[in-house]
């Protein structure tokens, strides 16, 4: 039994629980590390080899509980102890019997963070990281999306961390009280984001601390790893589906300006969990199922052995492009001009399928009526528009939305069918011209690809939350959305469509129209909200598509 890292806090030692796991035979080998806060002997496995099998290719594993999970001693506090944590455990692991002295680091999510904190304090034994799903910027990455609330996955995981707090303190009435909260989440309370079952029995949950806090101030500053002078290999890996892929990029994108070391971004067709050739209701087909296990031995090998391996990525971005279903590679992250489709209709885009109309960029705007058309949502608070796979939503992926764009409070715009096929690949951002009578509203924007059989099935979407707009302008405001970033191939005879809605729920929460915040007005005090969308020459309402020549 080897003891375990020690990490100083006010004084005292905490000690680090791990599994460590060895390669047979003599001699030194490199060490893997994963960090993680759910019990060290789940290692991840909803999307990762067993340790065992990253053993046998010549690696010690360590799979540690962090500080106040698992058998590791002191408090959990979220992310907070996590860079000295980690800087104390790489060095205790580059001294382990039979290491040659160079750590990797490896995890997705929480685990993906633990290997920032630690490269963060920069320890002279991590020569290599492969940080995967990580909302890099915890406020704008993690906890919210353009200023709405991701409510759906943080509060489920906000249960889910307290359920562990309860069961290691062996409380076992809030322990099956929040367990199953986390499998049925109490979106009928009073206030669904401050649910009663999470103030009862975890009143100093990081989610009312989230909630407190929606504007990126010192408290989100203090908690993002500071990793400006960091020069370290980064295997960068993500998801289309999955809500942490803008952080994925953020990171990508700052440690290739700073120069750093080689960096690679490989992003599949996944959502968080797990990483399959099934996403949603899609079959991607045999080259979706995940490469990533050996993807990462061949990336340690070269930074921790020594041995780089010819049979690696030609181009140092892997994009799997849904449609084709295939990787293909990259230089570097798309940068090509997006092309404006405007949107244009009768007024009754949200009661005929065929009357929003997405008209392709040669469409000559001046063509359409002098004067302003639009487009009104009715947002009724006691029947918000479901939320249906997508990036946020449980579970995430593509699905048939058709039955959701056939909502009256659902505004689509639809392309004629395309005449050749249609390659997305980049950020797709809606320009969008609306006006409220609320202080404050949302607006969901989902991209779709009908096909020739009905099936309308999303590729990517964005969630907002406006504030102040009639107060701020009389008019129409232009609202700018990215939306989450994609890759995929539309085949000709589908069309295209964006959905246009002021509710996603509940993987965002519902705006409650009276200006306050998620988890600060009772669904009592919800208001009806009324949203016109102006579209036309005056106010070209659009969506900017990073189409990609043939």
């Amino acid at each position: 039994m080897l003891p375990p890292p020690a990490s100083p806090s006010a004084g005292e030692a905490i000690h680090l629980d791990a599994d460590v796991y060895y390669p047979t035979g003599e001699g030194s080998f490199p060490v893997l590390l994963m960090r993680q806060p759910y019990g060290r002997a789940i290692a991840s496995t909803v999307v990762y080899a067993h340790p065992s099998w990253y053993a046998s290719h010549g690696y010690i594993v360590v799979i540690q509980d962090v500080r106040g999970r698992g058998t590791s001693g002191g408090e959990f506090d979220l992310f907070r102890h996590e860079a000295d944590d980690g800087y104390a455990t790489v060095q205790w692991a580059a001294n382990l019997p039979q290491s040659n002295g160079k750590v990797g680091m490896y995890g997705f999510s929480y685990q993906g963070m633990t290997q920032l904190y630690a490269a963060a304090k920069q320890p002279s034994a991590l020569r290599a990281i492969a940080p995967a799903m990580v909302g890099y910027d915890l406020y704008a990455d993690w906890a919210y999306e353009n200023g709405a609330l991701p409510l759906q996955i943080g509060l489920g995981w906000a249960l889910q961390l307290a359920a562990e707090t309860a069961r290691l303190n062996q409380d076992a009435v809030a322990y099956q009280a929040l367990r199953q909260a986390a499998h049925a989440l109490p979106l009928g309370d009073a206030d669904p984001a401050r649910p009663r079952v999470l103030q009862t029995y975890a009143p100093g949950s990081f989610f009312h601390q989230w909630l407190d806090r929606p504007q990126p101030d010192r408290y989100w500053q203090a908690l993002r790893p500071d990793l400006a002078e960091v020069n370290l290999p980064m295997l960068h890996i993500g998801g289309w589906y999955d809500p942490y892929l803008r952080g994925n990029l953020r990171l990508y994108q700052q440690m290739v300006s700073q120069g750093s070391t080689p960096q690679e971004l490989w992003i599949g067709p996944w959502g968080h969990l797990p990483w399959s050739r099934r996403v949603g209701a899609v079959d991607f087909g045999p080259e979706a199922d995940s490469p990533i296990d050996r993807l990462q031995i061949r990336w340690f090998d070269q930074f921790l052995k020594d041995s780089f391996s010819e049979t690696g990525a030609k181009s140092p971005i892997q994009l799997f492009v849904m449609g084709v279903n295939q990787w293909q590679g990259r230089d570097r992250w798309p940068t090509h001009p997006c092309q404006s489709f405007y949107l244009s209709s009768s007024g009754l885009a949200g009661m005929r399928s065929d009357d929003g109309v997405l008209s392709p960029p040669l469409f000559q705007l001046q063509k359409q009526p002098a004067s302003p058309t639009e487009d009104v949502i009715v947002h009724d608070p006691w029947r918000p528009v479901p939320s249906l796979g997508g990036h946020c939503g449980l579970p995430s992926g593509p699905f048939d939305r058709g039955a959701i764009d056939s909502r009256s409070d659902v505004l689509t715009y639809t392309t004629a069918p395309l005449t050749e096929g249609l390659t997305l690949v980049g950020t797709a951002i809606a320009v969008l011209y609306c006006q409220a009578d609320a202080p404050s509203f949302d607006l969901s924007v989902v991209l779709s690809e009908v096909h020739s059989d009905g099936r309308v099935i999303n590729l990517t979407q964005g969630q907002c939350r406006v504030d102040n707009a009639e107060a701020a302008n009389p008019g129409p405001q232009k609202v700018t959305l990215p939306l989450q970033p994609t890759a995929c191939t539309l085949a000709p005879g589908h069309r295209l469509r964006l959905s246009v809605a002021a509710s996603c729920f509940p993987a965002y929460a519902v705006n409650s129209g009276t200006g306050a915040r998620p988890g600060n007005c009772a669904q009592i005090d919800h208001q009806i909200v009324t949203v016109t969308l102006a579209h036309g020459p005056v106010y070209p309402s659009c969506v900017k598509l990073p189409l990609e020549a043939e």
